[in-house]
C-alpha cells in the first residue's frame, strides 16, 4: 500500500491580487488529508472519501476503460476531470491493466475549507508521479498557493511568476504568536464566485498589487503587535474598496477592539482575528463556536 498526505493552507494575505503577481504569505496547517492506494489486479478503481470523524462522505467504482464516460454526480465527475487530467501529464497512470483501491481520510471537517480539493490534488499528483502545479492548471486552476502548503511544512512567500509560481519556505514565529486565533464563519465560500468578482472589477490592479506586497514584506518581519494589527486592517481596507465589499469587521464586529481579517474568498469559512484570552469568548457568545489558537490551527 502507498500513502500520502497534504496539508491543508491559509492565505493569511494576498487574497484575489495573489492570482495576478502579488507576493502572499500562506500558512499550512495541522490539518491535512491523505490518500492510500491499494494496487488491484483487475481494471477497476474503487474509491472510499472519508471525513474527519471517519464516516463515509463519497464513494465509486470505475471501469477504468469507461473513465471518460462522465458521470451526471458532480462529485464523481470531479473525480474524474483530475484522474484524466493526470493521464495527460502522465500516459501510463492507471493505464496498466491494473486497477487501485483509495481511501481517502480528512482531518478536518469538509465545510472548514483548508483545502479539500489542493490536498486531493497534490496527493493524486504524488500518486501519478507528475507536477501538482500542473494538475490544478489543467483541472482546477487557480492560484496554485493551496499546493505550496499542501507540499511544505513551514511558512511560505508565494508569488506568481512568467514562468513557474515563486515558493519561499521560511519560519514565522512572531513574538505576539498566542495573540492570533482563527474563527470559522459557519459557511463554506464558494471560491470560483469569489475569484469571478474579482476578475469582473475594473480598477487598478498594478498598485493593488505594490500595495499588497508591500504589507506582505512588512506583516512577515513585524515585532509591533499594535502594527501588526494595523497591516491586517490596512489589507483589509485595499481588498475591500477594490472588490467593493464592506470589510467584514465593519459589518459584523464593529464593536471588537482587535483586527479582523478575511482569509482567501470573502464571506466564509476563516477568519484571522487579533486578541487575547478572552476573543473565543466574545465570537462564541455571538455564535461563532469553532474558534482555534495559531499554535492548534498552523503547523
Amino acid at each position: 500500500m502507498e500513502r500520502f498526505y497534504s496539508n491543508g493552507k491559509l492565505l493569511i494575505t494576498g487574497e484575489y491580487a495573489v492570482l495576478d503577481g502579488a507576493k502572499s504569505l500562506a500558512l499550512p496547517t495541522k490539518f491535512g488529508q491523505s490518500l492510500e492506494v491499494s494496487q488491484l489486479d483487475v481494471p477497476v478503481l474503487i474509491w472510499e472519501s472519508f471525513t474527519c470523524e471517519k464516516q463515509l462522505w463519497f464513494q465509486a467504482e470505475i471501469q477504468l476503460n469507461q473513465l471518460q464516460e462522465m458521470s451526471h454526480d458532480p462529485k464523481l465527475k470531479t473525480l474524474q476531470e483530475i484522474l484524466l487530467a493526470a493521464q495527460t501529464l502522465n500516459p501510463e497512470f492507471l493505464k496498466d491493466g491494473k486497477g487501485a483501491f483509495v481511501q481517502t481520510f480528512l482531518t478536518f471537517p469538509n465545510e472548514w475549507g483548508l483545502g479539500t480539493s489542493s490536498t486531493l490534488i497534490n496527493n493524486i499528483a504524488s500518486w501519478a508521479n507528475i507536477d501538482a502545479f500542473q494538475l490544478l492548471q489543467t483541472s482546477f486552476g487557480g492560484s496554485g498557493y493551496d499546493i505550496a502548503c499542501a507540499q511544505n511544512n513551514t511558512a511560505i512567500h508565494y508569488q506568481l511568476g512568467n514562468d513557474s509560481p515563486s515558493v519561499i519556505p521560511f519560519k514565522f514565529s512572531p513574538e505576539f504568536i498566542d495573540r492570533i486565533y482563527f474563527v470559522y464563519l459557519n459557511q463554506k465560500q464558494d471560491s470560483k464566485e469569489g475569484i469571478q468578482l474579482y476578475r469582473n472589477t475594473e480598477g487598478d490592479r498594478n498598485t493593488l498589487i505594490e500595495k499588497i506586497s508591500e504589507i506582505t514584506e512588512k506583516i512577515t518581519i513585524e515585532k509591533s503587535f499594535e502594527v501588526f494589527e494595523s497591516l491586517l486592517k490596512k489589507h483589509e481596507q485595499l481588498i475591500g474598496e477594490f472588490i467593493n465589499i464592506v470589510p467584514l469587521q465593519d459589518q459584523l464586529f464593529s464593536n471588537y477592539q482587535g483586527a479582523i481579517k478575511s482569509l482567501g474568498a470573502w464571506g466564509g469559512d476563516f477568519i484571522l482575528v487579533t486578541g487575547d484570552v478572552s476573543t473565543p469568548d466574545f465570537f462564541r457568545e455571538k455564535g461563532f463556536d469553532t474558534v482555534l489558537t495559531y499554535k492548534e490551527m498552523i503547523l
